[in-house]
């Protein structure tokens, strides 16, 4: 390889790491905020307030996998959408978490693969367990990596309902 266009490569990569971690600065005091990989980024509930800086950030798609909640969210899809983002909802149930809000997940994140995707609930403990099934499950990311991501937010384990959920999930998708 010519040096040069190592150099041009190289100085490419350094300026987009660069990009991303000035506009995670803005994000970090997100609620359990955590960037996935360049295009996929999870945390709790966002204020109104972050919503500019989730568009800052390069973000073409928000998805909520929180149920409508006047208190908590009832103008995010208004003001994500005023920002020139695509809004998704998705009200997967903290006590029974259905394979059918899975693969709806896993179809929107199929349809968007090209695109920069932000992902949040209350917590960012439902959608940490579903990303960690799309990480692994769909795109072949390594268990102990993708796993050690959502240790960073809880243990499903923790929670029957979700350890079952992420069980039938794995079953469902066969062996790998």
């Amino acid at each position: 390889m010519f040096p040069w266009l190592l150099i041009v490569l190289m100085s490419v990569f350094m300026e987009s790491q660069a990009i991303t971690q000035d506009t995670d600065a803005e994000l970090a005091g997100a609620r359990a905020y955590l960037r996935i990989s360049e295009r996929l980024a999870t945390a709790g509930q966002i204020t109104y307030d972050e919503i500019g800086a989730v568009k800052k950030a390069g973000f073409d798609i928000v998805i909520n996998l929180a149920p409508a909640d006047e208190e908590r969210n009832q103008l995010e899809g208004y003001l994500v959408t005023e920002q020139g983002m695509a809004y998704i909802q998705i009200p997967v149930s903290w006590e029974e978490p259905s394979q059918r809000d899975l693969q709806l997940f896993f179809d929107v994140m199929k349809v968007n693969k090209d695109r920069q995707v932000f992902v949040h609930c209350f917590a960012n403990m439902r959608v940490s367990a579903f990303v960690y099934l799309y990480r692994t499950l769909l795109l072949g990311e390594s268990e102990d990596i993708a796993r050690a991501d959502l240790a960073k937010i809880w243990d499903p384990a923790t929670r029957p309902q979700w350890a079952a959920f992420i069980e039938e999930a794995r079953k469902a998708a066969g062996p790998r």
